[in-house]
């Protein structure tokens, strides 16, 4: 075998193994943002969640937790005015734990996480019907089909679609 041979063959591993190396680190990434320990705070779980989940904070950027909270008397129809001390808590717990990187610049500005591309793409095999069945009703109630919705675990092993 002649060097250039032998040279060819180095080269082509090395550039094989970075390749794989550099999916894998990707892999890991991807999956590491599904086992996101979930985040907890009382006075958040307890406000949001006596209307419905209590979206975790990761769901949407800082900049979109900022303007809901300060829209709460016009909640998404709704009233959701909470004191003063209670709103600055819970945005501060929001914002200090909100999405960040690709998920956070994409989806910034979006209020409902309905409707942030990652959302749209993570549902993109769910057929529109399903959205409007009486057990679902709206793409927003993620425990339909999220089975650890509450807990803030919307891994694949947790979704159960409903007949």
């Amino acid at each position: 075998m002649n060097n250039a041979t032998k040279r060819w063959m180095f080269d082509t591993a090395v550039w094989t193994s970075a390749v794989l190396v550099t999916l894998v680190l990707l892999m890991h990434d991807v999956a590491a943002e599904s086992r996101l320990p979930p985040v907890t705070n009382d006075k958040w779980q307890a406000e949001c969640g006596s209307c419905h989940i209590a979206y975790p904070p990761r769901l949407l950027p800082a900049s979109s937790w900022r303007r809901v909270m300060s829209e709460l008397d016009e909640h998404f129809g709704t009233d959701a005015s909470l004191d003063a001390a209670s709103a600055a808590g819970i945005g501060a717990f929001l914002e200090s734990n909100a999405a960040r990187g690709k998920r956070a610049a994409v989806a910034a500005g979006t209020l409902r996480i309905t409707e942030a591309p990652w959302f749209r793409r993570e549902h993109r095999e769910v057929e529109a019907p399903l959205w409007k069945s009486a057990s679902v009703k709206t793409p927003a109630n993620c425990a339909a089909c999220h089975t650890t919705a509450e807990r803030g675990d919307f891994s694949e092993r947790g979704v159960r679609i409903p007949r």
